[in-house]
């Protein structure tokens, strides 16, 4: 379970990201790893923009003729090979869940569908390139990371209190009223406390990261705050009902 000392924290009215050693519950981290963390841009927080892209925005780099980034590591590169039989070099949603089972685990093809629109290829979205696939590998292994930092008793789920400060460590101060509405999701009824496994995370955050990231490009000076049209807002949230599910 979370630490209570997380509740000590004003995320919302600060203007200064808490320091590491007070952050929720996270053990010690390595002088590189703290220096880092202290550039984490809390989206709820007030200040400059991030001088860090989030995890799966990938910096510019050159291609090799396979269509992967340079220096991509070769399990990846199999990964995809491997389920791209027709060598069209394109995947589906299909081929991606097999792909990520070599590395990871059989997503839910909820999540993958949602994997696909977030890592969208911009000629071919029911596709995904070898690029894209990079970025998304990528991606996943942050996140694995992160729930496997969260996930305390190694039971290979995370509760409400641990899920909030995962996300909190990924930059995202999450209300918690929002936390509630997002783990309810996978609440089965059947009155147990509710527990997140690594896909059901990945699905959870990520719909937060998407939504977040669409919310900053009408907020370009960070304030928290935007003003959007009935239909730009309705043109952010529908896509993310409907496109995966």
């Amino acid at each position: 379970m979370a630490s209570s000392g997380f509740e000590q924290k004003k995320m919302a009215s600060t203007r200064h990201y808490p320091s590491h050693s007070s952050a929720p519950s996270a053990p010690e981290l390595s002088p590189e790893s703290y220096h880092h963390h202290q550039e984490i841009y809390s989206y709820n927080h007030h200040g400059s923009p991030p001088s860090d892209t989030y995890y799966g925005q990938q910096a510019p780099s050159s291609y090799g003729q396979s269509g992967f980034p340079a220096g991509t590591h070769p399990d990846v590169v199999r990964a995809f090979q491997m389920v791209d039989r027709d060598r069209s070099g394109f995947i589906d949603e299909n081929e991606l869940q097999q792909a990520l089972s070599s590395g990871y685990e059989r997503f839910n093809i909820r999540t993958i569908r949602l994997l696909m629109f977030l890592f969208k290829n911009p000629h071919d979205s029911l596709r995904i390139a070898p690029r894209e696939f990079a970025a998304l590998w990528s991606c996943l292994g942050h996140w694995r990371a992160i729930f496997e930092r969260f996930d305390r008793d190694r039971s290979g789920k995370i509760d409400l209190m641990e899920l909030r400060d995962a996300l909190y460590s990924l930059g995202y101060a999450i209300p918690p009223s929002v936390l509630q509405v997002l783990i309810s999701k996978y609440d089965n009824g059947s009155g147990r406390r509710v527990e997140l496994n690594f896909d059901s995370f990945v699905e959870c955050g990520m719909i937060v990261k998407g939504l977040t990231e669409k919310f900053k490009e009408n907020d370009p000076r960070y304030t928290g705050s935007a003003t959007l049209t009935y239909e730009a807002f309705m043109s952010i949230v529908i896509p993310f009902l409907i496109s995966y599910d």
